[in-house]
Order: C-alpha cells, then structure tokens, then sequence
C-alpha cells in the first residue's frame, strides 16, 4: 500500500526515496521563522470523511533518526489533520478546524508541550491517542466568541480544563535511541489501540480515535506550546544543520 502514500515538501523539506521500499523525509538547513515539512501521506486532497483508514487497521515499518534532539516535531501514525487550514502539511479540502483524532507515535522537542493534561507527555518522544466527538467543522465557528480567553492567561488556563473534558488522550513517553533502526508496529482496532516496539508491547489504551483518519508520516520544525501555567506559544525553529528521518519496510493492512 506505499504506492498510495504522497509527498509534501514545504520550504527546506525534501522527499526521496530510498532502497525502494524506503523514504527519507529531509530538513536542510534554515532560518527561524521559515516553516519547513518533509511528509507523506494519504489523505492530502481529500476531505475528511473520505480518509481511508478506520479499524481494524495495523502500520509496521522501521525508522531511524538523525539526531534524537532534532528541532520540531516528527513521527507517524494516523491522524484526521484538525487543523485544517492549510496550516502543515494538510488543509487543501478542510478549511475548517475540528477536535484531534489521533494514533501514533510522536516527537516534539523541548519547546513543544502538545497535551491538555498534567500526567501527559507534552514533548520528547512518545506515543499518544486522541479522542474527541466528530463535530460538524462549522461547529468550529461558534468558539470564535471565546477567542478572547487565550489572551490572558486564567483564560488560557480555562481553555485547557474545559479542552480536556472533551478531547481524552492517553500516552506514554519512550526511552528509545531513535538514532538506530527499529521495529515499530500500531495497531487500531475499535476498542484498542497497540503500540510495538521491537515485538515488545509498550502501551495499549482503550482511549480509541473516532472517524475515518488518513496515514501521516512527517519531520518539521514547528512547535506549540500550551502548558498547565497557561504559557501559549507557537512558531518555527531555526535548523543550523540538515535532519531527516528514514523509514523503510512500511505495510498497512
């Protein structure tokens, strides 16, 4: 099924194939302030409701890393793209944000902090499920009177225990050298989502996305910072030298 996966290169990021089975998903050098993406995918210019994956559904593949302290974020795993702005590496056919749907594995560096709760881990690499109800995306229209809470940060602080009692997420950090070659295994079933690592079962969680999600497979510079203290920031990083993730062996079935 890699021959249905797409690239999308924004900026310094590049896609190339390796050892025909293999990508490796490239950021060259670059100046803060200037988004860069290397991704694949599946879902790119359709809409939500025609993403092709529900459960039951698995992704094996192997991957190594550049470096373990890369800037940005990357992973792999599925995800409804939330966003949906043209915001990353989605967005062409959802112009409308939504709640996150999600299963994979996942890394943001330190300046990230990517979780609505306090027993969660908000950067390093991890693995992590999100769960929300699928609202309509025009839904989204009627938070934009609450806007004015992000501005100062007790409302910020709000917006995160009221977020949490809507978006459930389950995960685990890994201490896993990322710089060499492993194993990695999801499975998504109705009830269960699985998280392998090497044959080893690291994580199951009954906190199981909602919808129909799209494969995603990326490295980027990006970060978003919304912590228990209520601090929100968001941006790009600069990359003094080239990072990259490689995959190869990937199977979806």
């Amino acid at each position: 099924m890699t021959s249905e996966l797409g690239p999308h290169q924004v900026n310094s990021g590049k896609v190339s194939r390796k050892d025909g089975d293999g990508y490796q998903l490239g950021l060259e050098k670059s100046t803060k302030n200037k988004y860069s993406l290397a991704q694949i995918d599946d879902y790119l210019d359709l809409l939500r409701y025609k993403f092709p994956h529900k459960p039951p559904v698995k992704m094996t593949l192997e991957a190594r890393l550049s470096n373990r302290y890369a800037s940005g974020t990357w992973g792999f795993g599925f995800w409804n793209d939330p966003f949906g702005m043209g915001i990353g590496g989605g967005g062409k056919l959802r112009l409308l944000p939504v709640l996150p749907n999600a299963a994979w594995f996942f890394y943001g560096s330190s300046e990230n902090y990517l979780t609505l709760r306090d027993d969660q881990p908000g950067n390093g690499f991890h693995v992590k499920t999100f769960r929300s109800p699928l609202l309509p995306s025009l839904m989204s229209l009627f938070a934009l009177p609450s806007i004015p809470l992000v501005l100062w940060q007790t409302g910020r602080r709000i917006v995160r225990r009221v977020g949490r009692s809507i978006i459930k997420e389950d995960g685990m950090s890994l201490d896993i050298d990322v710089e060499t070659w492993h194993v990695y295994h999801l499975s998504w079933d109705e009830s269960q989502v699985s998280f392998v690592v090497d044959n080893d079962l690291v994580f199951s969680t009954n906190i199981v996305p909602r919808g129909r999600l799209g494969v995603v497979i990326w490295i980027d510079n990006q970060y978003f910072r919304f912590d228990q203290s209520g601090k929100l920031e968001f941006g790009t990083l600069e990359l003094n030298k080239e990072q990259w993730l490689e995959i190869r062996s990937l199977i979806l079935e």
